[in-house]
């Protein structure tokens, strides 16, 4: 008989004005975006020793941008030295911007029934990049990169999406630290410029 199903959703008496916070939020989001910043100079961007070694914030959703779904970073490997070594979901895209080297890349079997599960793959691949090179590392790869000269250092620009954070998929991993990482570290420009210096 029709309307049987109602003793089901009938039930409940909790309230919500969800769909309105929806219409609030689009209908306040043009005053609240033109307080946040469009061009981000490079005193607003912060330093980090991370685990995945020594990073400058370009783009990132903690810096109040009007950029909404892409993070960025530079990233300085002193000379003969590498980054960290982890795995994320996400995509990355890396350009060069000094310097050479390679990447480790470990590909990753991944399950998805009731739980997520993942395996590296026996096989790890290298590869071989210089200045002006981009590098893409795809979903789920386990990389580090490696700077290959003894005597200068590398500059990479590295950017992911966040969608993959908002769709619940910021399944992210360290497994290695990079050989700088100290978070006693206060980084000023006195500091960076010492991981900057050339050996040579």
């Amino acid at each position: 008989m029709a309307w049987d199903e109602s003793k089901s959703w009938l039930e409940g008496s909790a309230q919500g004005a969800y769909y309105q916070g929806l219409l609030d939020d689009a209908e306040q989001a043009p005053a609240r975006n033109s307080k946040r910043k469009k061009v981000i100079h490079p005193s607003d961007m912060p330093w980090e020793m991370a685990r995945q070694g020594l990073l400058k914030h370009l783009i990132n959703e903690q810096m109040n941008t009007r950029i909404e779904t892409v993070d960025a970073y530079m990233q300085i490997i002193p000379a003969g030295s590498h980054s960290g070594r982890h795995r994320h979901l996400a995509e990355e895209c890396v350009y060069v911007l000094e310097g050479k080297g390679y990447d480790l890349h470990q590909d990753c079997d991944v399950e998805i029934t009731d739980t997520y599960h993942w395996k590296p793959q026996d096989e790890i691949k290298r590869y071989e990049w210089e200045a002006g090179d981009v590098i893409y590392i795809p979903p789920n790869t386990i990389h580090q990169h490696f700077n290959s000269d003894p005597n200068h250092p590398v500059r990479l620009i590295s950017s992911t999406n966040r969608i993959f954070k908002y769709c619940g998929l910021n399944d992210m991993e360290q497994l290695d630290n990079a050989p700088e990482y100290d978070p006693s570290i206060t980084l000023d420009a006195q500091a960076i410029l010492k991981y900057l210096k050339s050996k040579a």
